[in-house]
């Protein structure tokens, strides 16, 4: 029986992953409820408003910060 050989386009476990591939953007907003379910939190009134409120301190980037 033979040993499958690795596949030649895979990167070695070694590298990092490129930002851009871990964060990648759909060209759309970011809504309140991306940052809520991004925090692991349910889509209540009280996270919504927590929501709004880091979005209109960070912008865009409040969704990147919550993100590994």
């Amino acid at each position: 029986m033979s040993t499958p050989q690795p596949d030649a386009s895979r990167q070695p476990a070694d590298r990092v992953t490129p930002d851009a591939l871990l964060h990648p953007r759909t060209g759309t907003d970011v809504s309140p409820e991306d940052v809520v379910l991004a925090s692991g939190k349910d889509l209540t009134p009280k996270n919504l408003e927590w929501a709004r409120r880091k979005l209109a301190q960070e912008g865009d980037a409040a969704l990147d910060k919550l993100l590994p």
